[in-house]
């Protein structure tokens, strides 16, 4: 009798080790899989942008001639950000495209006689939403990689993801020179 007591023990110990990593392993597949779908939604408003641009481009190039050299840079870096092809390349590019965006804008601000026709201004609400969109799905993905990075760190957990492969991820980070006010000279 003593013996089937044991043996009923050491399998219900067994049981539960095995649900606990089973529960761990799901969870931070959850976790990682929530990590990715999230990349997508920021690279889906990068793709909003991307699109967007040529046709703030084409309706101020009409008025403003004179500031090729913005609309140079500008086109540059969504040529840059279309070409790039892993999360940072991205990431790298889009700071490339935010910089010349502020100085299109600036450009714009000194241009008051640009903003009151009707197709710019729309374009411009769409753009200034399209970069609040990517702000906050930027926060979200660094939220769930914080949250990640966290759970495989914490313990018991951190005991298994190395066995399981589960490796820190990276926070979304702006690029260098991505906290100045662009300076547009004329």
């Amino acid at each position: 009798m003593k013996k089937y007591i044991w043996i009923a023990v050491i399998m219900l110990i067994v049981l539960i080790i095995g649900g606990s990593i089973w529960g761990t392993y799901n969870g931070l597949v959850t976790r990682s899989q929530s990590i990715d779908s999230q990349w997508a939604q920021v690279e889906t408003q990068y793709q909003r942008r991307y699109d967007l641009i040529p046709n703030l481009v084409n309706s101020v190039k009409g008025m403003m001639a004179q500031e090729q050299k913005v609309f140079d840079n500008l086109a540059e870096a969504r040529t840059k950000y279309g070409q790039a092809s892993t999360p940072n390349d991205k990431a790298i590019a889009s700071g490339e495209l935010e910089i010349a965006l502020g100085r299109l804008l600036v450009v714009m601000e000194n241009y008051p006689e640009l903003r009151s026709v009707e197709a710019v201004t729309n374009l411009m609400d769409e753009l200034a939403g399209t970069e609040n969109r990517i702000s906050v799905e930027r926060r979200r993905y660094n939220e769930l990689v914080r949250d990640y990075n966290t759970a495989i760190k914490t313990f018991p957990r951190n005991m298994f993801v190395g066995m399981f492969g589960f490796k820190e991820r990276s926070y979304f980070q702006s690029v260098s020179g991505a906290d100045q006010v662009p300076v547009v000279e004329f």
